[in-house]
């Protein structure tokens, strides 16, 4: 059975799972070491953390921030629509480099992780039609991505009409900025402005798949994990 823990570190509220304890603490760690980094180059430059357009590259940038600006650069958006994400996957890297093979880090929806076997990845979209619904993860030794953003569910900027648009990369920092980019572009309520959603990703190299859910309505783009239907405990969604 595996370690589950959920820690929080300040506005970082995170779910993680891992067979090792000790692969815990190095998450816990990373998280801590990584935030610092981040919150230091915030107060050196506090435009970084309220922009919602493209950064440019500064010299001697901390690798968190080197990947928040690539990312977000892709989509057009700004450097912090990628930094649950991007805290996600520096955390389940370092387990992996511990070691670990089977290792989920949830950070508010935005989920890294590497399974050496199948795992289950559930569903949440607020009040909208589809309930106990998950993605089955397919065992793999790389790490990848599983990234949410709604314009209904928790407290992240959205300025779509998704209850929930998911984006599948093996770069969980493009998978978040992407997550987002596409619930902005569920304008309004309709199963065209589902479909029409998907051209925001589906030329950007990297991103794998797509979903996106609105009340009674959802679109596929992409690859995307088998569906099954699953019994979710809606208390152990990471949330704020």
């Amino acid at each position: 059975m595996p370690y589950r823990e959920k820690f929080q570190l300040k506005e970082t509220i995170v779910t993680i799972i891992a067979d090792y304890s000790s692969s815990i603490e190095i998450a816990k760690d990373t998280i801590k070491l990584h935030r610092s980094k981040l919150e230091r180059y915030i107060e050196s430059d506090p435009y970084f953390n309220t922009t919602l357009e493209s950064y440019d590259h500064k010299e001697k940038t901390p690798e968190i921030v080197q990947r928040l600006i690539s990312a977000s650069k892709t989509m057009g958006i700004g450097p912090m629509s990628a930094v649950a994400g991007t805290i996600a996957s520096l955390a389940v890297e370092a387990m992996k480099d511990a070691g670990e093979n089977f290792a989920i880090v949830d950070n508010g929806g935005d989920i890294a992780l590497i399974n050496n076997r199948p795992a289950t990845i559930g569903i949440y979209a607020g009040s909208s039609a589809f309930k106990n619904l998950a993605f089955k993860m397919e065992p793999r030794n790389t790490i990848t991505g599983v990234c949410t953003s709604s314009g209904t569910v928790g407290p992240s900027i959205s300025f779509g009409m998704a209850d929930a648009a998911i984006v599948f990369s093996d770069n969980v920092s493009l998978a978040d900025s992407a997550a987002t980019e596409l619930g902005n572009a569920v304008t309004d309520v309709g199963r065209e402005f589902v479909e029409n959603s998907f051209g925001v990703v589906e030329n950007i190299p990297g991103i794998k798949g797509a979903v996106v859910i609105q009340g009674e309505h959802m679109g596929f783009w992409g690859e995307v994990p088998e569906m099954i239907h699953a019994n979710i405990d809606y208390d152990c969604i990471t949330k704020g």
